[in-house]
């Protein structure tokens, strides 16, 4: 199976939701962070500096869980982040 090619858009939301999950780590270790949520740290160092841009919907919500973020929250922070 041929992955299609990530559009511009795609890639800027998945750009956003590293800096949003980022921002929300604060002072936590990436390597903490990675393992309460059940993640690699080099998945989560990828998802944040956005060359994991579309990660699985269960990884993102392990770490939106560790981190106190809602998915809800997540939607509507990377959307607005878009305007």
């Amino acid at each position: 199976m041929v992955r299609t090619p990530l559009t511009p858009e795609e890639r800027e939301r998945g750009e956003r939701l590293g800096q949003l999950l980022r921002a929300a780590r604060g002072d936590r270790s990436m390597v903490d962070v990675a393992a309460e949520a059940g993640v690699s740290a080099e998945t989560l160092r990828k998802i944040e500096t956005g060359r994991a841009p579309t990660p699985t919907f269960f990884t993102v919500a392990a770490l939106a869980r560790v981190l106190g973020l809602s998915m809800d929250d997540l939607v509507a922070r990377c959307a607005l982040m878009a305007v």
